[in-house]
């Protein structure tokens, strides 16, 4: 019986080698039979929050800031040795830059003159620093202006042309003291480098037959908000006969001269103050101060770092109330 059994078991087993051999893979080792219990997910996937894109921009904005670290009660400025050198000679690097009133940086430009035995009627001039920033995000463009100083350092008036087609208010400007007025018989003339001047003013109804100076003239061409477009032209001839153009360079810098080393100390601040004036006022007030830095130099001196809010008035507290 025992010997019976063993005979039936073996033919089975051959049996089964001669299905799997047939049925499976012509290589071995890798069985294709799909696995009895596969995984089963009981559970949904939790979907991914999408970051805020004004968080993220904050908060690029406040990595990309610098520290700003207050000196006021250290004993010396951060990274520097002092506050104030000890010696007459020193190293620039190690003390904090040193700015003066402006009474006092003109003071020493007229020292430095004498000093240096350089000429006495060279010219001054400022660069300022601007801050361009508004609320959410937004710029002040680039500006271009006019102002009229109270102690004029020019030798000449500016040339001033006037584009009307009017007879009589050709007649009014040339009265005023334009060096040319007319119609578009100047247009050819402008081309052709036969006239030119430091201004171009226009009456509103003639600038769409202006357009081809536009190239020509490029930053002088007559635009509103420069002031050279205005139906006044007795005014508008009166401001840019003797008026000082500036303008802003580089996104924030305004590089301009505003007086000459010969001119009295009173009028040079004179100048200085209403220049700065008219900078902070293509800013509103309530944004902070405008003028992030403020150095003045002559032709031959070096330059000095002064206080731009010495120079400027002073808001009344009680208006503001």
């Amino acid at each position: 019986m025992a010997t019976y059994t063993r005979s039936v078991w073996k033919v089975l087993a051959g049996c089964r080698r001669h299905l799997l051999s047939a049925s499976g893979p012509p290589y071995a080792g890798v069985s294709h039979t799909a696995p009895r219990n596969l995984p089963v997910r009981t559970f949904a996937a939790v979907k991914a929050l999408k970051k805020d894109k004004k968080k993220e921009d904050a908060e690029k904005e406040e990595k990309k800031e610098k520290k700003v670290i207050d000196d006021k009660d250290r004993h010396k400025p951060f990274g520097k040795t002092a506050w104030a050198p000890v010696d007459d000679v020193y190293i620039t690097r190690y003390y904090p830059r040193t700015s003066y009133s402006a009474a006092d940086a003109v003071d020493m430009l007229k020292k430095f003159q004498m000093l240096d035995f350089t000429p006495l009627n060279q010219p001054i001039y400022i660069d300022l620093r601007l801050d361009m920033k508004l609320e959410k995000k937004k710029k002040i463009d680039p500006f271009v202006s006019t102002v009229h100083l109270p102690h004029s350092f020019k030798t000449e008036m500016n040339k001033v042309l006037v584009f009307t087609e009017d007879p009589n208010q050709a007649k009014a400007a040339q009265d005023s003291g334009a060096a040319f007025a007319g119609g578009v018989e100047l247009i050819q003339q402008i081309l052709d480098d036969e006239v030119s001047a430091d201004f171009y003013v226009a009456v509103p109804d003639i600038l769409p037959k202006l357009v081809p100076l536009k190239n020509k003239l490029r930053k002088k061409f007559p635009k509103s908000k420069r002031g050279t477009v205005s139906n006044n032209i007795p005014m508008t001839l009166e401001l840019f006969k003797t008026g000082h153009e500036y303008l802003v360079e580089s996104d924030c810098y305004i590089r301009t001269q505003i007086a000459t080393l010969d001119m009295p100390t009173e009028h040079i601040f004179a100048n200085l103050q209403t220049v700065l004036m008219d900078v902070c006022s293509h800013r509103p007030a309530s944004m902070g101060p405008f003028i992030q830095r403020s150095i003045i130099t002559s032709q031959t001196s070096e330059a000095i770092w002064f206080k731009s809010e010495d120079v400027l008035p002073k808001a009344d507290p009680t208006a503001e109330e």
